[in-house]
């Protein structure tokens, strides 16, 4: 990571770091049984909100390709997290979905014609494992629906992720408008759904809107702008393994408002998961090939 690349990298962060709230959120401002109408006032208001604001439509193909990254990052992401979530301890939910860098950089190969990096892959795993210590108690179940529900969405969110970098982003649109396209083409995906697996929305009183509104606001509208802008603007492998700060803030969140306690192993696995996090923003070293057949002059010159 050089020191240009250091400010756009703490604001990707954010938005991961944010949506490392969402568990303490859901679970203390929420009404209970309604996981996908959270889902849905995350993404389809926020949406609204920017398409009205920028008044900045989808032209030609980035009609579909709007509505494919919508589906991918949004709309079939969230069901799939939140039936794992439902299905799994917390722990073995949020482990598989530190599973996506590792996706990303195998995807990489055919999408972005990236090659295959070793280096990648292992903080990749160095990530999974640490996130895995963190917070995979010693009781954690197992449940075959919800480990291919937690592997699916983080297969489709890394799909996304790969596909908004090698699309990027049309030319005048700014990543307001770019984010609201895709947040309400999420949102009109999730609303049918929503309706016919959870029936009527629930009240909402003052705790709940308050819960929603950071949810929509915050974590869907500032934080997906945060991170489009930053798949446009790093590595897509640097960005994601940026996504294991959320199960991480999420375990702090429990340990400081929820009298969670954090031992000698999962103090470990944070060190891991962090170092995976730091070790991905590097820029890989320089093969010695192209050091030795590159003249000295014009090596000084970069």
């Amino acid at each position: 990571m050089t020191s240009r690349n250091l400010p756009r990298t703490a604001l990707t962060a954010l938005a991961p770091a944010v949506w490392g709230t969402t568990y303490i959120v859901t679970t203390e401002l929420l009404p209970p049984g309604h996981p996908l109408f959270a889902g849905l006032l995350r993404a389809l208001p926020a949406g609204l909100i920017a398409l009205a604001f920028t008044r900045t439509l989808p032209r030609g193909a980035w009609w579909g390709k709007a509505a494919a990254l919508g589906v991918l990052n949004i709309g079939l992401f969230l069901p799939l997290l939140f039936i794992a979530a439902e299905r799994l301890p917390g722990g073995v939910a949020a482990t598989l979905s530190a599973a996506q860098p590792l996706i990303v950089a195998v995807l990489a190969v055919p999408v972005l014609h990236e090659r295959l990096s070793a280096r990648r892959l292992f903080w990749g795993v160095t990530g999974v494992v640490g996130v895995g210590l963190v917070v995979i108690g010693p009781n954690a179940a197992l449940d075959t629906v919800g480990i291919v529900a937690g592997l699916a969405g983080a297969a489709t969110m890394a799909l996304g992720v790969t596909l908004t970098k090698r699309w990027g982003r049309p030319e005048g649109v700014g990543p307001l408008a770019f984010t609201g396209w895709q947040l309400t083409a999420g949102g009109l995906f999730l609303a049918p759904l929503t309706f016919l697996a959870e029936g009527a929305p629930p009240a909402i009183d003052l705790t709940a809107a308050l819960g929603y509104l950071w949810l929509g606001l915050v974590g869907g509208l500032l934080t997906f702008v945060l991170w489009f802008q930053g798949i446009a603007t790093l590595p897509v492998t640097s960005v994601a393994v940026l996504g294991l700060l959320s199960p991480l803030v999420a375990a702090t969140l429990g340990a400081a408002l929820l009298g969670q306690t954090l031992g000698p192993v999962q103090l470990v696995g944070f060190g891991l998961a962090l170092a995976a996090i730091v070790a991905g923003q590097l820029p890989a070293p320089t093969r010695s090939t192209d050091a030795v057949s590159t003249p000295v002059s014009e090596r000084i010159s970069r």
